[in-house]
């Protein structure tokens, strides 16, 4: 499976450098789809952002309204078999010209998440981060740069933190390792086709500001765009909460994406490297690594408002417990792949969609894996998420 994957993320870069190379200014393209003047929050596709937002004066008010119902297998504690929920009940309000901007995202959310138990939207906000998940001002004194100060959404990673943003209602075992929102300030400069941004904060959401990262992307032509990420933890910290995993919370992290839209298909192969070092300050004497690649994809079907966006990831770590190293996954030295695939529908602000997911770890570590009691080496899940983006 790794091979594969791997090679199927290789060619899917490769592929889209020729796309790169043969798109031309005389490429027939249909008339585009009308655009929101609203790029926060982001938004992966198939699903579409409002392009005609609510406008008061200069603000902006949108929002999202859903709920979703999942069955599965391999059910962890605390967990259910099968159970319906709130997945979003969002409004967004924001400023998006002049040297002043804003952002400010209020409400509920629950976190399906892949190979991990479902938190709901009654404990999920508590859990992570709160009613008020993601808020920043904005200076943009010039049109190619600006500083960002606040909950900042991660440039880690090719998914965003809720089910609504993304090609599939869950987030994927590489979204696993990365960290979703995080507190500090972020400096984005643009130069031509070339996008940077750099940042400073607090990581997994720790209050302890000692994380460093930048990003560079690179938009080749309209149809294709490659980003290399990279940055993590610049000191090591014991800091273990629920929404701040001690070792995750010390590593580093590097991503290579790629994003090919051509006609009805968006192709996304991703790459990601992570490590956490073996450190006295939280009890490690060998150091940890996870390698992990991903292939996301949507066809639309033309003139229908259907898509078929699907995913396939494999993810390794290194170490073993004997050595001292780290659990990353599900235990110290596993592995694990997932497929997904999420038919999708909408019509104006309405969407509908179902998913069918499979995760398979092997090399588990008794208590570490999946189910009821962490032995359990595959799950299965069915869901449908309904709602509306106004």
């Amino acid at each position: 499976m790794k091979k594969l994957l791997f090679s199927l993320c290789l060619f899917a870069i490769t592929l889209s450098f020729a796309f790169a190379q043969t798109t031309t200014k005389d490429t027939v393209k249909p008339a585009p789809a009308p655009v929101s003047p609203l790029s926060t929050p982001g938004m992966a596709g198939p699903l579409t952002i409002n392009p005609e937002p609510l406008k008061v004066g200069s603000i902006y008010i949108s929002g999202v309204a859903s709920g979703l119902a999942q069955f599965q297998n391999s059910v962890y504690p605390g967990d259910k078999p099968a159970q319906s929920d709130v997945s979003n009940g969002q409004v967004f309000i924001q400023k998006v010209d002049g040297v002043f901007q804003f952002f400010l995202q209020v409400g509920t959310y629950s976190l399906p998440d892949l190979g991990a138990p479902y938190f709901r939207s009654t404990i999920a906000p508590a859990g992570f981060f709160g009613t008020f998940p993601q808020g920043f001002i904005k200076l943009a004194p010039t049109k190619n740069f600006s500083i960002e100060v606040g909950k900042l959404p991660t440039l880690i990673g090719a998914e965003y933190t809720f089910s609504f943003e993304n090609m599939n209602i869950q987030r994927g075992l590489l979204w696993n390792q990365e960290n979703a929102v995080n507190r500090g300030v972020q400096l984005n400069y643009t130069a031509g086709p070339v996008t940077l941004a750099v940042s400073y904060n607090d990581g997994l959401y720790s209050n302890n500001y000692n994380w460093l990262w930048g990003s560079l992307a690179w938009t080749i032509n309209g149809a294709n765009t490659l980003a290399v990420i990279g940055g993590g933890s610049t000191s090591r910290t014991s800091i273990s909460t629920f929404v701040t995993p001690l070792y995750l919370n010390n590593e580093q992290i590097y991503n290579l994406i790629y994003t090919h839209t051509a006609g009805q298909w968006t192709i996304q192969p991703y790459l990601q490297y992570t490590s956490v070092p073996a450190s006295p300050v939280y009890n490690t004497t060998q150091e940890a690594t996870t390698f992990g690649a991903a292939l996301l994809a949507s066809y639309a079907v033309p003139n229908s408002g259907f898509s078929i966006p699907f995913r396939l990831e494999y993810i390794n770590s290194t170490g073993s417990a004997a050595g001292g190293a780290p659990s990353l996954i599900y235990g110290p030295g596993s592995n694990a792949w997932s497929a997904t695939v999420t038919p999708t529908y909408q019509y104006k602000r309405f969407f509908a969609r179902a998913e069918l997911s499979y995760v398979k770890a092997n090399n588990i570590t008794n208590g570490f894996g999946l189910g009821p009691n962490g032995t359990d080496d595959t799950q299965s899940r069915a869901l449908l998420e309904v709602g509306f983006l106004f």
